[in-house]
């Protein structure tokens, strides 16, 4: 797998000619089973309403069509002999109510199709949630791993007329069975005529539906782009850069570029489909109007009846464009069907980082600390180390400040204590037990962490403060206490709602706010949690030197007798922890007090020094 995807690479693979084969459309139908295990769960009594609403209606077509004959006999016999004409209303009344039934029949497997639709969307979605929780971050960082996601999140909604349409060929499979006995019982002849008319028509479907699909999935890279260059290029998150840069004229041609060779990707399959698609369908005229032939010749020499003749050519139209449409929609579900798979390819992916089978108990307190030993990181599929030959010892109730320069590894240090990796090599020891001993989501509820690049979400004032441990949520009291001691509680009063304002303005009513009031309200996130752990990755960077220095006088407070590391570009800031471990190249450097290292002369005078130059 690669993590990353560049543009050639992305063109080459858009360019591949999609591969066709039989086995693919027939293996790809091995998901329809727990789709509609899926389907069953979703809601049991809309899922037997529907089937029954189409068991019944499949036999409407052959007893609309045989009352029809039974009509156009009567009108005949009436016509050249006269008599009582009581049979044929009968029979008027017969036909009228017949199809007044239909149509509620089909009314009510419109509705339940439907409210069954909308359910499955929400629960697949929310299955689709729940799953991605699970994964680990090291897999939404790869690029594969994101197409399958993209490719599963489109299926929560667009496969809902899959289960139609599988309900439908069920339901018109009953139905041809008893045209076809009709039509047996009449003609044998126009059955065979029947399948050789629609066979063509059916292959074509099928070789041209893989070829999209094929077309469709090595393009999924290519259309994410198409999407991601679709958001900046009108979104109010970028709009500012997109202006000052004069992006707009790039964005658009280059979507405009990539949009182009995708259309005409797809054009040529289209055509052929089209046109190959014509020709198979005249081949499917030419064999109904022979089989009208046959009707007719029959009828003239008295062999069936005029009402025979308007039940088989009615019964043959109707069985030729039901078994087209049977095929048509056959190849159309094992497209979709090759879709689905990939919802539940997307299902089947298993976090590597989880929880043992029997986990150790975490200590209500800290009392040793956490361990480092021989520590190293690779993201997947590089080779570079992000940091390595780790060794060093937190210890309980120790303030720990990392330093270095950008990509020396400082944030993924905090995130293999958060246990949101793991370690490639060496182990991570929390009171002499191995991170990995213990309940994972135990563990990350023991920690609290604040990261730079923390979500801004498109939710209450309240909600954003109570993320930090969202069960919490109705508990007022806790929000604003986590709010006055991060600050945020000043950016709240002047809101015109106050905690139930809506933050940002994705939503209507919604409140944007600086980058500094934001780092406040993402702050309370931290206080939220009563946390034996207390990360904060650079969460102050927005803010000026005064409030960040209020915001850590007030952390240090908070955080006594706690187990604290923090992350900062200020060494203003830096010097109030106990220690500070400075990383350069994802190795450490020195370990020690703001005064030790500044005595020992070493890298971290150097940067120490080269900050202080810029404040003279």
């Amino acid at each position: 797998m690669a993590t990353s995807t560049n543009t050639t690479g992305r063109n080459q693979r858009g360019s591949q000619k999609p591969k066709f084969s039989f086995k693919e459309n027939l293996t790809a139908l091995k998901a329809l089973p727990p789709f509609f295990k899926l389907i069953w769960e979703t809601h049991k009594g809309y899922t037997l309403i529907n089937i029954a609403l189409r068991l019944f209606k499949s036999v409407f077509p052959l007893v609309t069509l045989y009352i029809g004959k039974l009509i156009i006999d009567e009108v005949v016999l009436l016509y050249n002999e006269g008599g009582d004409p009581s049979d044929l209303w009968f029979w008027v009344a017969a036909e009228f109510i017949v199809m007044i039934v239909s149509a509620m029949l089909s009314r009510g497997i419109n509705l339940t199709d439907a409210l069954l639709g909308d359910l499955f969307a929400n629960r697949s979605s929310v299955k689709l949630i729940e799953h991605a929780a699970e994964l680990d971050l090291p897999q939404f960082e790869d690029a594969e791993f994101y197409d399958k996601l993209e490719m599963a999140r489109r299926q929560t909604t667009s496969r809902v007329a899959l289960m139609s349409d599988v309900f439908n060929q069920v339901q018109d499979l009953i139905t041809i069975i008893f045209l076809s006995a009709g039509m047996i019982f009449f003609e044998p002849l126009l059955i065979v005529l029947l399948i050789i008319a629609v066979i063509p028509a059916f292959i074509n479907e099928l070789y041209f539906n893989q070829r999209t699909y094929s077309l469709v999935r090595s393009w999924t890279p290519e259309r994410r782009e198409l999407d991601y260059l679709r958001y900046i290029g009108a979104s109010d998150q970028t709009a500012k850069e997109i202006k000052i840069f004069n992006l707009s004229t790039f964005i658009k041609n280059r979507f405009e570029k990539k949009a182009d060779q995708y259309y005409e990707a797809n054009k040529k399959i289209a055509v052929r489909r089209s046109a190959l698609g014509f020709l198979f369908n005249l081949f499917g005229d030419i064999a109904y109007y022979g089989a009208y032939v046959i009707i007719i010749i029959r009828t003239i020499n008295g062999s069936i009846s005029i009402g025979d003749l308007t039940f088989l050519s009615g019964s043959f139209m109707r069985l030729r464009n039901l078994l087209q449409s049977i095929f048509s929609r056959f190849s159309g579900i094992v497209q979709r069907a090759m879709y689905l798979q990939d919802l539940f390819d997307f299902f089947n992916i298993k976090p590597v980082i989880a929880s043992p089978e029997k986990s150790k108990k975490l200590p209500e307190k800290i009392t040793k600390g956490f361990e480092f030993i021989n520590v190293g990181f690779q993201y997947p599929n590089t080779n570079h180390w992000a940091v390595r030959h780790l060794n060093f010892h937190l210890k309980a109730g120790e303030k720990l400040a990392l330093v270095g320069e950008n990509g020396a590894g400082k944030t993924t240090l905090v995130k293999l204590l958060a246990r949101l990796y793991d370690p490639s090599e060496g182990k991570i020891l929390l009171d002499g037990v191995d991170l990995k001993e213990y309940n994972l989501k135990d563990l990350r509820a023991y920690i609290g962490v604040i990261f730079q690049d923390f979500v801004k979400f498109q939710m209450t004032a309240a909600e954003n403060i109570a993320v930090g441990k969202i069960e919490d949520l109705k508990e007022k009291e806790q929000i604003v206490n986590s709010a006055e001691l991060s600050l945020a509680d000043r950016v709240i009063e002047e809101l015109p709602e106050q905690y139930e304002q809506m933050l940002g303005r994705r939503f209507a009513n919604g409140t944007e706010l600086s980058g500094g009031q934001w780092q406040k309200v993402a702050l309370g996130r931290a206080y939220m949690r009563d946390a034996q752990l207390i990360i904060l990755d650079e969460p102050t960077a927005a803010l000026d030197a005064k409030a960040e220095y209020e915001v850590f006088l007030r952390f240090s407070d908070l955080t006594k007798g706690k187990t604290a590391v923090l992350i900062s570009h200020r060494f203003s800031t830096v010097r109030m922890a106990d220690r500070i471990l400075v990383l350069k190249g994802g190795e450490m450097q020195e370990l020690g007090s703001h005064e030790e290292l500044l005595d020992l002369g070493g890298y971290y005078k150097e940067l120490f020094e080269l900050q202080a130059k810029g404040y003279r």
